[in-house]
């Protein structure tokens, strides 16, 4: 009994000495992946070019632009100078209008497309690798092409018009949101799948009656935040001409229409964050519904 102290603290030591082993080899990793990542870094800002002189010299203009952009509103005179800054509101509306079905219905499109492929992209789901591969592998093409670049060939191939703008939405919305559900589909619990099949089932109906109820909230919480995002790029895609709100902030940036610059994007600004205050609502009482089921 007289060791046992001795023992005690022999092994405290030992435990001591690894764990700090474990500290300074933890405290190494972290700092030669900081190191790397500093190495990187300072890589990528020499083969991109980037010059901190021209950009600390060209940030004034940046700041003198929004303040030319800024209407000149006097309070003896509010009401007129408010009227002249949203002189086209109506025809502005009209367009921001146009955006919001362009993105509504891009977004519809590419949801319902992205919710049939889903399940084939799902590696609990489905066990043919090669088709696995290939669906996958065509939500990567849709998602990686930048969407404004379908905008332009679909207005290459169409014409001018929305037409183009809700299939370049539907396109990367079909990419994106596959992604997203696939991921979701392949965490659900498989308990209930393997339970339907065990009544001998078909595949459709195991996705129908066990996958489907799991994943339902997470698909529409998902699909609300990409028409928010949506919003955003149909809005960018009628630079291209593919119609909405965005050629008419291009035409008045080229024409130096400064007033009119800031009232369309005062107007995108507000539809964006009401549109993003309303789906986060609707998300989160999805969510709550689904934990309290």
């Amino acid at each position: 009994m007289s060791n046992y102290p001795h023992r005690l603290t022999h092994q405290t030591s030992a435990y001591l000495d690894q764990y700090g082993a474990a500290v300074a080899a933890k405290r190494r990793r972290a700092l030669l992946f900081a190191f790397a990542l500093v190495v990187c870094t300072a890589l990528a800002a020499w083969g991109g070019e980037v010059d901190l002189r021209k950009f600390v010299e060209g940030l004034p203009r940046f700041w003198s632009y929004f303040y030319d952009i800024m209407p000149k509103l006097r309070i003896a005179h509010f009401s007129a100078d408010f009227a002249e800054w949203f002189w086209n509101w109506d025809g502005w509306l009209r367009l921001l209008a146009e955006t919001l079905l362009v993105a509504y219905v891009g977004t519809f499109l590419g949801a319902t497309v992205a919710f049939g492929l889903c399940f084939f992209a799902s590696a609990n789901l489905l066990k043919n690798t090669i088709a696995r591969a290939f669906v996958r592998r065509s939500l990567e093409f849709c998602r990686t092409v930048p969407g404004i670049v379908f905008a332009l060939l679909f207005v290459y191939a169409l014409g001018l018009g929305p037409i183009p703008g809700v299939l370049a939405v539907a396109i990367h919305t079909v990419g994106a949101l596959g992604k997203q559900f696939s991921e979701v589909v392949e965490n659900i619990d498989m308990n209930p799948v393997d339970g339907v099949r065990s009544t001998g089932s078909t595949w459709v109906e195991q996705i129908r009656f066990a996958v489907v109820p799991q994943v339902s909230s997470n698909f529409v919480s998902y699909t609300l935040l990409r028409f928010e995002i949506n919003v955003r790029e149909a809005s960018v895609m009628g630079f291209v001409g593919a119609g909405g709100i965005g050629k008419e902030l291009l035409s008045s940036i080229r024409q130096f229409y400064y007033s009119d610059v800031s009232a369309i994007l005062l107007m995108i600004i507000t539809t964006v964050f009401v549109i993003d205050l309303l789906t986060e609502r609707l998300r989160h009482r999805l969510l709550g519904f689904e934990e309290h089921r």
